[in-house]
């Protein structure tokens, strides 16, 4: 059951391309769908934008910062959520569009065909410190699995040093100095590989529902190709190419279930990132791996870890069902020879077997086994060499091809 999101009024004179503000009574509203996401995160100082784009206190003044995203599905109507999330200062927008990137290109800096963004029929907004915002709707026709590009700009600035962002888009943005959205193509553009401010994009699609997938940096695509979009998220999309289902990654490298790590762990995120995700019907969990691998290894770590992401894992069935979600798990996949992680007593890899044991055991509501996917056969507890990075933790983009193709397309 997918839940349905109102649809915002614009005040004013809309500019162009922007869908005039509420139906008349009677009419059907449209459903929202989230087709792309990104988590919010706390962005850390050696990931913050360079010089001369970060100050000593204040972020972005007088900047122009364009951003690539791929969708999952398509519509003819789309929205843009922006995020403060962990701003401490509010988030002054200045200007902003939408714009389809020159020859669908993931990472380009040139665009065709920008759209401007307006909030409540105005063409700036600012976004109170841990909040976010939602554009006004823009008729502007999106295919499933293509390119979009966001720009804005921030005449001031954001206060202070506390930008929100999400370090791993292994997708090239751009940061330029002064007023360019609607330029064709920035100049003097510096590229930089990480997101700021831009969390979500949605549309009208009363069809569709989305499964969102809240995982760690095997999600967020470690390994993967930067601007190649084959992550094992968007691997699915291609393979299934439904374009009623919406694949919503929402991961951070580093995450974990029980203690805040690279962002808040997912007991305190669920409600942000799940629960107020529009069109979502279906959450999947692949997460754990963070929690056993900086847990403390002896007999009474490891005891209490599996313990806690038994109970943690009840809890996020518990309340995603209550919102009527259906919830499924992905067993973790091996570790062996990280030399972070895996310990000479074997102590993590059997809590690690522990944990797959529960998921398998009927704590969710279905499995998806990710971890005999991607093991070697001759040595379970090691990644097969095929699919390994090169970490012994991380994937390939054959390893996430082999996750993709592991999840049972009857689930959804």
């Amino acid at each position: 059951m997918k839940r349905r999101a109102l649809l915002a009024g614009s005040a004013g004179v809309a500019a162009a391309g922007v869908v005039p503000a509420p139906a008349a009574a009677g009419s059907p509203r449209p459903s929202w769908v989230h087709t792309w996401t990104a988590m919010p995160q706390l962005t850390e100082p050696h990931n913050m934008p360079p010089a001369p784009f970060t100050g000593t206190d204040a972020v972005l003044v007088d900047t122009t910062l364009r951003q690539t995203v791929h969708t999952s599905i398509g519509g003819k109507v789309l929205r843009v959520r922006f995020s403060n999330a962990f701003g401490t200062t509010d988030l002054p927008i200045t200007a902003a569009s939408v714009a389809h990137p020159v020859g669908d290109k993931p990472g380009t800096s040139e665009i065709s065909g920008p759209r401007t963004l307006t909030f409540g029929g105005l063409p700036s907004v600012v976004v109170p410190a841990g909040a976010q915002i939602v554009s006004d709707p823009v008729a502007m026709p999106v295919a499933a699995r293509s390119n979009l590009t966001v720009s804005a700009y921030l005449a001031t600035g954001q206060a202070g040093l506390g930008l929100t962002g999400h370090p791993g888009s292994r997708t090239t943005s751009w940061l330029t100095q002064g007023e360019q959205v609607d330029k064709p193509e920035l100049s003097g553009a510096t590229p930089i590989d990480h997101w700021y401010l831009i969390s979500g994009i949605e549309v009208s699609a009363p069809s569709a529902a989305g499964v969102v997938i809240i995982g760690d940096s095997l999600t967020d695509g470690r390994g993967s190709t930067t601007n190649g979009n084959d992550r094992w998220p968007d691997q699915l999309a291609a393979r299934w190419r439904d374009p009623r289902l919406a694949i919503l990654n929402q991961a951070a490298g580093g995450n974990r279930v029980l203690h805040d790590g690279l962002g808040p762990n997912v007991l305190a995120r669920l409600d942000r990132d799940v629960l107020g995700v529009s069109g979502a019907a279906w959450v999947l969990i692949f997460e754990g791996v963070n929690d056993i691998g900086t847990a403390e290894a002896t007999e009474a770590g490891q005891r209490q870890v599996v313990a806690a992401l038994t109970g943690a894992y009840r809890q996020i069935v518990q309340r995603a069902h209550a919102q009527k979600l259906r919830v499924y798990g992905a067993t973790i996949t091996p570790f062996g020879g990280n030399t972070g992680y895996d310990d000479p007593g074997g102590l993590r890899e059997r809590a690690r077997v522990a944990v797959n044991g529960v998921i398998r055991g009927g704590v969710f509501d279905a499995y998806v086994d990710f971890a005999a996917a991607v093991a070697d056969p001759a040595a379970p507890s090691r990644l097969d060499p095929a699919f390994d990075v090169g970490d012994h933790l991380h994937l390939n983009p054959a390893g996430y091809a082999a996750l993709a193709a592991a999840v049972p397309r009857r689930l959804f």
